[in-house]
């Protein structure tokens, strides 16, 4: 597993637990809004390690990681996988499959795009937890992650995260000129009968993956809660974070 970094300790990841956060390399997406380029594009030239190590980000090799989470049994109740995005590594399962077998509980936070390996993930009931972008209306996806999308997969994990049985979450970041209020209706109806929606509020003062977006005003808190209503009718919360 290529590990790009790790915070070591979160009281909100994990809702309900105590949690560290391990950050994956590599994304499928260029989300405009993305405030990661480091684990986006791990090649690319940010000024070297050290820059890349300022903005939080630090490789770790797996050895070293599992010497930390076996020194954080019985203090943390679980771990957050994220990215980057996880399900583009392979050894995926074999990688949480170690972890809990340490005893800790698993979140995944994905981008929907690989239902295969989530379906594996499942079937081998190795989630306790799932967390699922929702970038756009499907009309819009393409627009807002940069690259091409093929929105049948998006829906097959859509449905596999609602109809999992698992406490689980969808999540979307609100970025002036790429969402407006009247998508939310749209977007509702694909994941009608989730659990809970979280919108997030679009982080400008931080080197994006489209730097035309840095200090680019968010919505406002009157505006969100505007959008989150709208959501509130599809889910059970919709709520801002």
């Amino acid at each position: 597993m290529k590990i790009g970094g790790l915070e070591k300790l979160s009281l909100i990841d994990y809702p309900g637990c105590l949690s560290a956060i391990i950050f994956t390399v590599g994304c499928n997406f260029r989300c405009h809004f993305c405030y990661n380029p480091m684990l986006v594009w791990p090649s690319k030239e940010l000024g070297g390690i050290e820059e890349y190590k300022n903005k939080g980000f630090s490789p770790v090799p797996e050895e070293d990681l599992f010497l930390f989470l076996k020194s954080r049994v019985g203090k943390l109740d679980g771990i957050v996988i994220t990215g980057g995005e996880p399900t583009m590594h392979h050894d995926l399962p074999e990688f949480i499959t170690k972890i809990r077998e340490l005893g800790f509980k698993i979140k995944l936070d994905t981008n929907g795009t690989n239902p295969e390996t989530l379906a594996k993930l499942l079937e081998q009931k190795l989630i306790d937890y799932l967390a699922m972008d929702l970038k756009a209306p499907l009309a819009k996806y393409e627009l807002v992650v940069g690259v091409p999308v093929d929105c049948q997969k998006l829906l097959r994990s859509v449905k596999m995260v609602i109809e999992s049985g698992l406490p689980h979450e969808f999540r979307t970041t609100v970025t002036p000129g790429l969402l407006e209020i009247d998508d939310f209706s749209e977007m509702g109806q694909v994941i009608k009968g989730a659990d809970a929606w979280y919108l997030q509020k679009f982080k400008s003062d931080t080197e994006l993956v489209d730097p035309m977006l840095q200090g680019k005003k968010a919505y406002s808190s009157q505006e969100m809660e505007e959008m989150a209503i709208i959501g509130s009718k599809f889910v059970g919360i919709c709520q801002l974070r």
